[in-house]
């Protein structure tokens, strides 16, 4: 590893001389402004909707936000989500992930695990040399920047890892308190590199979700948007049951049927899908299937809805209302909540700000208001409540 590290400062300085200090500077917020898009429509925001979005405790389990070189603390004109938009849309809790591995011309049917566009990025962005060659240190410096935010805040944004922290912070928002948390989780346990003991590592830098696999299959699980699509590795399934007894939520977003079907056989306390759809609204190959939602019910768990194209094929809200209802239908109002995937390289028509929209698309659709506080983020907050408990 020193030998790679040795070289990717030789090369950053070669560009550094050669006059590319611009590229260092334009670039990162470039990449970030053609990943990270906001394509609007005409929202048409009630009174009422507004009202009620004032009142509520709104959670999102899922935004790529660390991944970019941006200042969380300050409200950027491009990209998804910056504390002050979180606060504007009312927001108690934001998960942000740590993605840590991307294959070149990723796509949602096969992807292999031999290539990786983000030590790029790593690069261009200037982040620590100990990222560029390591997942791990990747994953260690958003938890990193993430409490680097939380201390430069003046309390308005502040780290979960605890039951207790969520307890507090929603008493501090009753209490009139413009606080908004943020959780840390992972996309893909590829960044324990192989050794189940970094599970540990992770937990002490307050990861407290994990998904199992992003776009290929790892050593831990099959991925949907791998070349076998296989199930929990001998090694996962010990993953798996370290992860429910230190109190680390598993998340089955990204993951195969396999591997969905392997976790919900053997999962003992609440599982999670951060971010998709649902097959039976958007026939999209990484959404659950009913019997899959039926699942993650069954354990308790959520089922968090996207916002973008893949998720629930269309940037309305009200498409996101349409799979909302469907996981009510099938399975009842307390087992699905938001999994926006706002920064995750999408576009989609509103941003934190504006999740009033998706609000005002379920008064449309019929939703009461106490099932709205249940979806915009009630579901949400009790089940990572419950979920970052150590077993007993």
């Amino acid at each position: 590893m020193r030998k790679w590290l040795l070289i990717g400062l030789a090369v950053v300085a070669a560009v550094l001389v050669a006059g590319g200090a611009v590229v260092f500077a334009v670039m990162p917020e470039k990449i970030d402004r053609a990943q990270n898009r906001v394509q609007r429509t005409a929202l048409d925001i009630t009174p009422a909707a507004q009202a009620l979005q004032a009142t509520l405790d709104v959670a999102d389990m899922h935004a790529d936000s660390l991944a970019w070189k941006r200042d969380l603390l300050a409200r950027a004109d491009h990209g998804h989500v910056d504390l002050p938009r979180l606060i504007a849309g009312h927001y108690a809790l934001q998960v942000f992930a740590s993605f840590t591995k991307s294959p070149k011309g990723q796509n949602y049917d096969s992807n292999p695990g031999d290539t990786d566009t983000i030590t790029q990025l790593a690069i261009v962005d200037l982040q620590p040399p100990r990222t560029w060659f390591s997942l791990l240190q990747r994953s260690l410096w958003h938890a990193e920047k993430l409490r680097g935010f939380a201390d430069a805040s003046g309390g308005r944004l502040r780290v979960i890892a605890t039951s207790s922290d969520i307890d507090r912070l929603l008493a501090d928002r009753k209490g009139g308190a413009a606080v908004v948390g943020g959780m840390l989780s992972i996309e893909g346990l590829h960044d324990l590199e192989g050794n189940i003991d970094n599970l540990d590592v992770l937990y002490a830098a307050g990861f407290r979700m994990a998904g199992l696999a992003h776009f290929f299959d790892n050593d831990i699980a099959g991925s949907m948007h791998g070349v076998a699509k296989g199930g929990l590795t001998p090694l996962g399934r010990k993953v798996v049951q370290r992860m429910e007894a230190v109190g680390m939520v598993v998340d089955i977003a990204h993951a195969s049927h396999a591997t969905v079907a392997d976790v919900l056989a053997m999962a003992t306390r609440p599982v999670v899908s951060s971010h998709g759809g649902v097959q039976a609204t958007c026939k999209v190959n990484r959404n659950l299937t009913d019997d899959e939602i039926k699942g993650v019910a069954r354990t308790g768990g959520v089922v968090g809805i996207g916002f973008w194209q893949g998720a629930v094929c269309s940037l309305d809200p009200k498409n996101v209302a349409r799979a909302i209802a469907h996981v009510r239908d099938l399975v009842g109002i307390d087992y699905v909540g938001l999994g926006s995937d706002f920064d995750g390289s999408t576009t989609t028509g509103f941003d934190a700000s504006e999740i009033v929209a998706v609000t005002q698309a379920l008064m449309q659709s019929g939703f009461s208001e106490d099932d709205i506080r249940k979806v915009m983020g009630g579901n949400v907050l009790r089940v990572l409540r419950a979920g970052l408990m150590p077993k007993a």
